[in-house]
């Protein structure tokens, strides 16, 4: 039997990148899927269709995480769709780099409001629903660990969620529900050939101190999130697993 059959995901950013792989593996363990996004329909429709033709059921949502009423309504769907909900991915982000003395407000709040806010707004809209054996996943980053130059604002967003994940492992575990987080290295995805980075000199730094050899893919990151959600992780909760080759 399949790692996840029976079971019901909601994907936060799931349109592209490693949100779509997660979307993709978990249909492929026997998962019933929403795929949601906050603007790439056809890039969401696309991963419906891979997941169909694949012989999974998916369906797409469109939802702003950082807004309550959105937020909501993404799982609301996956309930009425599907019946229930049985695991959560928060991987909906956005990254943009800056030094300290061109930090803005706008810069600041786009980052937290969706890294942060949308991770708490899903997670209370999920646990309405999530019974015993529910597993919630967030996405973080190993840059928490890294002290990158001119990254300030976005590891404060995932230091944030790893601290939000070790409290709910606790908040939630008397209901049976097991938090993990999930730190990637670089991962080749849509977002970092468009930012240049594939194919540059940064890539092939990373490549070279990562003692794998090589960047991640984001199938890397989604196998590492149905182990989470499967059974297989159910002694697990309140874990940071790095994904990054051994780049540290």
């Amino acid at each position: 039997m399949a790692k996840l059959t029976g079971k019901v995901a909601v994907v936060t950013g799931a349109s592209k990148g490693i949100g779509a792989a997660i979307a993709k593996a978990m249909a492929a363990e026997g998962a019933q899927v929403v795929v949601n996004y906050a603007s790439s329909k056809a890039g969401a429709d696309a991963v419906v269709e891979a997941i169909g033709a694949a012989g999974g059921k998916a369906i797409a949502v469109q939802g702003d995480v950082s807004k309550a009423e959105q937020a909501k309504g993404v799982v609301d769907a996956a309930v009425k769709e599907f019946g229930k909900l049985d695991v959560l991915v928060n991987n909906s982000g956005v990254y943009e780099f800056s030094p300290i003395g061109e930090v803005t407000e706008e810069h600041y709040r786009r980052m937290f409001d969706v890294n942060v806010l949308g991770v708490l707004l899903t997670t209370q809209a999920a646990t309405r629903h999530l019974g015993e054996g529910g597993s919630v996943i967030n996405i973080s980053s190993v840059v928490t660990s890294l002290g990158l130059p001119n990254s300030a604002v976005y590891t404060g967003t995932k230091g944030a969620v790893e601290g939000i994940n070790s409290v709910l492992a606790k908040e939630l575990a008397p209901r049976k529900i097991r938090v993990n987080a999930i730190l990637p290295g670089m991962v080749e995805t849509e977002g970092t050939h468009s930012a240049g980075v594939i194919g540059s000199e940064l890539e092939q730094s990373i490549a070279a101190q990562t003692p794998l050899g090589r960047i991640g893919q984001p199938d890397d990151i989604a196998d590492i999130a149905v182990f989470l959600a499967s059974d297989d992780a159910r002694w697990l909760t309140g874990e940071r697993l790095v994904a990054s080759g051994g780049f540290r």
